[in-house]
């Protein structure tokens, strides 16, 4: 029996995305080869084909280099990038609130406090704007001047074990990392649908700049937020005290190994480890991670998944992705002891970066209003921890891309004559079915579902 548990982030879905108005229709003089690079380019953005996106506003650049649409769905192609530096150019000079949201969020992320408090403020001073992200952002970067966000301090790397269970409490498959708060000996939740670290309210009220240590590594000058983490406590079972978003996740080049229960960070990018795949990611307005997967078999058919470690299942997938996997939505079988319509079946195939995972359990009938309402990218669904699990996953690029090494017990030789797209003689692949649970011990676990939504996801 496939468990499915989802991890509560947060409440309201504005604090993701903002919610400002939509741009005003424009009148523009642009030449027509121009705006055909650029309907395509939005096109490609909506399909979170971020590359083919960002040449396609590479050309319309070309042709009206100073038309200010073509600058702001460029400016959103590269904030999605972490082309920092090249969103706040694009947006340069542009006063509208897309464009100040876009260039606000870049100066934060890029870590210019002082340009990020300018520009967030005067994007909240739109009356028509909602943003409770930039609001608490934009006072944490007025007060951090003088500040070195995310200075590392102490060992140049140290590995934390991250427990299986703690006091008796099986924590399956989410990743739980022992630290240190400003002194204070905690527990904290990877969760990749976060730009920030987040720090539960009933020990702070305000955002504020916090020190994690992680055994000898110090990082410190850390923006949190706060938000209510209680209802992740109570389903683990445990004090959890704060969330890791991909800002911490980026800048300290972590590794997340779930099957080795070692969480690793570095002031410096670890080397290519051997027999890794790379897999792109990109962040939701420079936030949530997310990254394209493939449930087909045909080469250039991929599908944009949100990457949410705080998901106790293998994956989620909307009706539209299950119908592209080729399978009868009606076929799925209630998930039992879940809440509301969840379902669960198998998908013939998915390809994560390089590896094929055939027949994988996955779920649907999550309701994901709160996340996508704002989203102006397509997501197909959710890589969950049970997934994530079975890879050890090592940030690099500053978080441009990801090392993902499977679990060796996933490989194996491949014996059988190759079909089309099948690996070459001698190679090896994942096994046919990976072990009940995809994720480590369930023991003791039910099968429960609980409404999920995040705070931060893409947090801005």
């Amino acid at each position: 029996m496939m468990r499915i548990r989802l991890l509560v982030l947060a409440a309201a879905s504005a604090a993701f995305f903002g919610c400002g108005p939509a741009a005003p229709p424009r009148t523009s003089s642009r030449p027509a080869l121009a705006t055909q690079w650029l309907e395509r380019a939005k096109a490609s953005y909506r399909a979170a084909d971020f590359n083919d996106a960002h040449d396609a506003a590479t050309q319309a650049l070309g042709l009206a280099a100073k038309d200010p649409e073509v600058r702001e769905i460029a400016a959103k192609i590269a904030l999605v990038r972490l082309e920092f530096s090249d969103a706040i150019r694009l947006t340069e000079g542009l006063e509208a609130s897309p464009a100040r949201s876009v260039r606000g969020r870049a100066f934060w992320f890029l870590g210019d406090l002082e340009h990020a408090a300018d520009e967030l403020e005067a994007l909240l001073s739109d009356p028509a704007v909602k943003d409770p992200w930039a609001r608490e952002v934009a006072a944490l970067a007025r007060s951090g001047s003088g500040r070195r966000p995310f200075d590392m301090e102490g060992s140049v790397i140290a590995s934390i074990d991250m427990p299986r269970s703690l006091d008796k409490v099986s924590l399956g498959a989410a990743s739980v990392v022992p630290c240190e708060l400003d002194g204070e000996r905690i527990l904290a939740l990877v969760g990749t649908a976060s730009s920030e670290v987040l720090i539960d309210a009933a020990s702070r009220r305000e955002p504020s700049w916090v020190n994690l240590r992680f055994d000898r590594t110090e990082i410190r000058d850390v923006p949190a937020l706060v938000q209510d983490l209680s209802p992740i406590a109570r389903q683990l079972g445990l004090p959890v005290k704060a969330v890791l978003g991909t800002q911490l996740l980026r800048h300290a080049h972590v590794t997340v190994d779930r099957r080795g229960d070692q969480f690793v960070v570095r002031r410096h990018e670890a080397s290519a480890p051997p027999d890794a795949s790379r897999v792109p990611l990109f962040y939701l307005r420079g936030g949530g991670m997310m990254l394209r997967a493939a449930v087909t078999s045909r080469e250039d058919d991929f599908t944009p998944l949100l990457v949410d470690t705080s998901r106790q299942f293998p994956l989620f997938l909307e009706e539209s992705t299950w119908k592209k996997a080729g399978v009868d939505i009606r076929s799925l079988t209630p998930v039992a002891g879940a809440t509301g319509n969840v379902r669960q079946g198998t998908v013939p195939m998915f390809r994560l970066g390089g590896f094929d995972l055939p027949n994988l359990p996955a779920v649907s009938g999550i309701d994901l209003k709160e996340i996508t309402d704002g989203l102006d990218i397509s997501l197909g669904g959710i890589i969950g921890a049970d997934l994530l699990a079975f890879f050890r996953l090592t940030f690099a690029d500053e978080g441009r891309f990801m090392w993902v090494e499977p679990d060796p017990s996933l490989m194996v030789p491949v014996v059988a004559a190759p079909s089309a797209g099948a690996p070459p003689s001698g190679a090896t692949a994942p096994v046919q079915t990976p072990p009940s649970g995809l994720g480590p011990s369930h023991s003791g676990s039910s099968p429960s579902a609980a409404p999920s939504a995040h705070r931060s996801l893409g947090t801005p």
